[in-house]
């Protein structure tokens, strides 16, 4: 991601990524940035995003993305220590006391690097790339106690409400990318709680990965082997207890079995 970092010398870039990583860290939130140190647009976002990575002393497990807006990207790191997986442990570990926020989505898992090179990469190549699908729940957090007054731009350079990520069981490709409408199942402690209809945001689950891999491109990076990536929530962010036992079945695909615990 350092390619991403064109104005490295920018104290009041570092300082904010400073604050930034520190609070990720020790699992708080707190005042909106000094407002010196606000990014003020999409380009300063990125640029403290970039330097946050750079101070987390942690790999980049995955991304989040999501289809551009005319004045909005979204795009964020995920970093491995907050990555968990069900094949291991159905527990994921989280900093919130009470409850936490979920999001029901599907990562695509790459087999191979997509490095920066001249030439955009087109759909055949980025799907000969992916390894495979998976059923995938976003974990939510912000590092801002008032994140409803805090600017999209701020956002963005926090990762966008990334506190990490749950990866469950494999799904074939070919579901993966049509699996544009299902319904969600939600259960706690196996009594069903809420039912959504479920619509990815996007025209298919895919296409936010395709703009994702050329939009790094043009920013002199690119992604790596191993890296999943996620597209999208198909039913919101719900709010689900921790110390629970959680299921999300994701229509016929499969489901999501969890249990929150914090740090």
């Amino acid at each position: 991601m350092s390619s991403l970092i064109t104005n490295p010398e920018s104290d009041r870039f570092l300082d904010a990524a400073k604050i930034l990583a520190q609070r990720r860290l020790r699992g708080e939130s707190g005042a909106q940035l000094p407002f010196d140190l606000r990014p003020t647009n999409v380009a300063d976002a990125m640029q403290i995003q970039a330097l946050l990575a750079s101070q987390m002393q942690d790999d980049i497990a995955g991304w989040k993305c999501g289809m551009p807006s005319e004045d909005r990207i979204v795009i964020a790191p995920i970093f491995a220590k907050t990555v968990f997986q069900q094949k291991l442990s159905n527990i994921c570990k989280v900093y919130d006391k009470n409850f936490v926020k979920i999001e029901p989505e599907i990562a695509f898992v790459l087999a191979t690097d997509l490095p920066p090179r001249i030439t955009p990469y087109v759909a055949d190549d980025i799907r000969a790339a992916i390894s495979h699908a998976q059923l995938a729940l976003e974990i939510i957090g912000c590092r801002y106690s008032e994140p409803a007054l805090t600017s999209f731009t701020e956002h963005l350079a926090d990762g966008l409400f990334n506190q990490g990520l749950f990866l469950g069981p494999q799904i074939h490709l070919h579901d993966a990318e049509q699996a544009q409408k299902m319904t969600i199942r939600l259960s706690v402690e196996n009594a069903v709680q809420q039912e959504f209809d479920g619509i990815h945001p996007a025209f298919a689950p895919i296409e936010p990965l395709f703009w994702l891999v050329e939009y790094l491109r043009q920013q002199g990076a690119g992604l790596k082997a191993g890296q999943a990536i996620i597209t999208g929530s198909f039913a919101g962010s719900p709010t689900v207890p921790i110390n629970k036992n959680i299921s999300l079945q994701f229509a016929e695909l499969g489901s999501i079995d969890v249990r929150f615990e914090q740090y």
